[in-house]
């Protein structure tokens, strides 16, 4: 198996009136750094408005259309940097790049769906087909399925099968339930766990599930301390991987200079 470089874009959970110029730092850090391919891990599009956890004062206000406009604004920006670079190229006839982008759809998304499902008149009027992650180039992996990468199995969130309830617990004990290098989001803030087999096959979890600015209300005075940014797996192959992280202080410095939020 041949290493590639692989950046992970954690969840994004982009709703109305929060900002967005860590994205478009995202955007330029992935020019910079030139990965093989990126994974977005899911819940780019928060859909508060549809959500069934919400009180009727948290939604009041709250228009499903806008929150998929913005999450598709959301990710104009943090395409704009490639999208401008190739423009630059195509003109000047120069290579263009363009790394393999994978979009898994998370548990905020899948919010529309079951929307939809409850209010069956609004079948064919709205829906995931809103989005704009395909016409951005992604290739979109449905809610709670897996994608394999270099070794490493990729999902939203991985769950019991018994019940479809995530698994709980440390990254650690994520890696023996699943039992196989992994890579989720889901879980606000970053987790990492490494184990050998017998054999001394290498394997790896990680847990990466924030990258925003916002501070989301349900996590409490105490929940806002996480960490947030992206990931770069260097060197990736059979499950292993040297990682660097970008975390979001250090993403704004380095590239989010002139963006407005």
């Amino acid at each position: 198996m041949q290493a590639k470089k692989i950046m992970v874009i954690p969840d994004t959970q982009i709703k109305p009136g929060v900002p967005t110029n860590h994205l478009e730092a995202a955007g330029r850090a992935m020019l910079r750094y030139r990965p093989d391919i990126v994974v977005h891990l899911g819940d780019h599009w928060d859909m508060e408005s549809v959500s069934s956890y919400a009180t009727a004062i948290e939604i009041e206000g709250k228009r499903i259309l806008e929150d998929i406009h913005c999450g598709n604004r959301a990710l104009t920006r943090l395409m704009k940097p490639l999208n401008d670079y190739n423009e630059k190229q195509r003109r000047q006839k120069g290579k263009q790049y363009k790394p393999e982008l994978i979009m898994l759809r998370g548990n905020h998304e899948a919010r529309l769906q079951r929307y939809i499902d409850s209010h069956p008149a609004l079948d064919g009027v709205i829906g995931e087909w809103m989005f704009n992650d395909e016409d951005h180039g992604f290739r979109v992996v449905p809610f709670k399925e897996i994608e394999s990468v270099q070794g490493i199995m990729f999902s939203h969130y991985f769950y019991q099968q018994n019940t479809g309830r995530p698994y709980g617990g440390t990254c650690h004990t994520k890696l023996k339930n699943i039992g196989s290098s992994f890579c989720m989001g889901h879980q606000q803030g970053k987790d990492l766990a490494e184990r050998k087999l017998a054999d001394g096959t290498p394997q790896r979890g990680l847990v990466a599930g924030s990258f925003y600015q916002h501070q989301e209300g349900y996590r409490g005075p105490q929940g806002h301390e996480s960490w947030h940014g992206v990931v770069i797996l260097n060197n990736c192959k059979n499950g292993t991987y040297d990682l660097m992280e970008l975390g979001m202080d250090y993403l704004l410095e380095r590239f989010g200079k002139g963006l407005k939020p």
